[in-house]
């Protein structure tokens, strides 16, 4: 769906680190000084799943082709970014384009490993980002709502209630708090989209930890002093234990992990809970050619899935033939779940739910 994450945080925090254990590569520069990745770095990185593996052992394709999702690693926010500072408003416009933020925050100490203000807070270095992208976002806020003070001098019904809603979203910004608690009307916040507004963006946070305080460090305890919501996804990881694990095979990654009390890379969750973040849910296709995970979005009806394939399955969308994955994989297959009468024949009303295997019918 060409859905992106941008990797934010201050400099120095592992960022980049993380984004080359991420793509399994070195593409993002890291070292140790302040604002060594410039121009954003972009990688897709698959979606780790699980059954898209059962179901490859069932079906046996030619290819195994899993959901995708793009990681930005955006260079490192300063104070005074927002008035031009460090890489200021270019840092912005890179943040701008991406669909949700991963927050990096640097929790671990290391006296090796320079802090931009010479201390490990991690409240403070967190309250720095989301100040900076509030003020911007004030800043834009603040122009829009000129432009909307002239429009509304028409009389139009419609400009004059743009105009009430923006100087509403003025106070409540002006007041500290972001945007994205501004309102959960879906209604309100489409007709705020043309702001482009970086609070309103879904955040889940990244705590980089040492490598010996992965596996027990409390996630809660953090959220209470970073002073996260208690529904803020929070995700542990040490980038040095993930950037070592991207050389290994994956038997020596898995013997690794052990040995550090791991049971998967956490990466792995990273990708997960940011693949949930954007509000995303998989569908497969199952056939002799290719196993395939597609991404939609939560609420997506058939037709909308039918059209991520191709825009004429959607167009010419009859009606879409839908085993879900566990009665695919406990009959082990088309022909078994359909003997089984697992097999459902659904509409253009139906909303496709996440592991859902599905076959569509449309006219040419």
């Amino acid at each position: 769906m060409g859905l992106k994450i941008g990797i934010v945080g201050l400099p120095n925090v592992g960022k980049s680190t993380l984004f080359n254990a991420l793509t399994k590569s070195e593409g993002a520069e890291a070292a140790n000084y302040p604002f060594c990745t410039i121009d954003p770095n972009v990688g897709i990185v698959e979606v780790p799943d699980e059954r898209l593996d059962k179901l490859a052992e069932i079906v046996n394709p030619e290819r195994v082709l899993p959901a995708a999702i793009e990681f930005v690693d955006i260079a490192g926010l300063v104070k005074g970014a927002s008035d031009g500072e460090g890489l200021g408003n270019k840092f912005l416009s890179h943040i701008r384009q991406v669909d949700a933020i991963a927050h990096v925050v640097r929790v671990f100490e290391d006296d090796d490993i320079t802090h931009v203000h010479g201390k490990i807070d991690p409240k403070d270095d967190k309250e720095v980002i989301e100040t900076e992208l509030l003020m911007a976002d004030i800043q834009t806020v603040d122009n829009r709502l000129s432009k909307a003070q002239n429009e509304a001098k028409s009389g139009d019904k419609e400009k004059v209630k743009y105009l009430d809603l923006v100087t509403k979203l003025k106070a409540h910004l002006d007041e500290g708090k972001l945007a994205w608690s501004f309102t959960d009307d879906l209604e309100v916040r489409s007709t705020l989209k043309d702001l482009h507004l970086l609070t309103m963006k879904p955040v889940l946070y990244v705590l980089n930890v040492k490598e010996d305080e992965v596996t027990t460090v409390n996630v809660e305890e953090i959220r209470s002093k970073l002073n996260l919501l208690v529904d803020a996804p929070i995700v542990p990881i040490c980038a040095k234990i993930e950037s070592e694990l991207v050389g290994f095979s994956n038997e020596e990654a898995k013997e690794f992990l052990s040995e550090v009390g791991l049971k998967e890379p956490g990466l792995n969750s990273l990708i997960k809970v940011a693949f949930k973040t954007l509000g995303l849910q998989t569908y497969f296709t199952a056939g002799v050619k290719e196993v395939r995970a597609w991404t939609v979005k939560i609420g997506a009806t058939a037709p909308q899935a039918a059209g991520v394939i191709h825009t004429d399955f959607e167009k010419g969308f009859i009606k879409a033939e839908v085993i879900s994955y566990d009665d695919y994989t406990q009959n082990n297959g088309e022909t078994g779940a359909k003997s089984a009468g697992k097999q459902r024949i659904e509409g253009k009303d139906y909303i496709v739910k996440d592991g859902d295997v599905m076959h569509f019918r449309f006219n040419n």
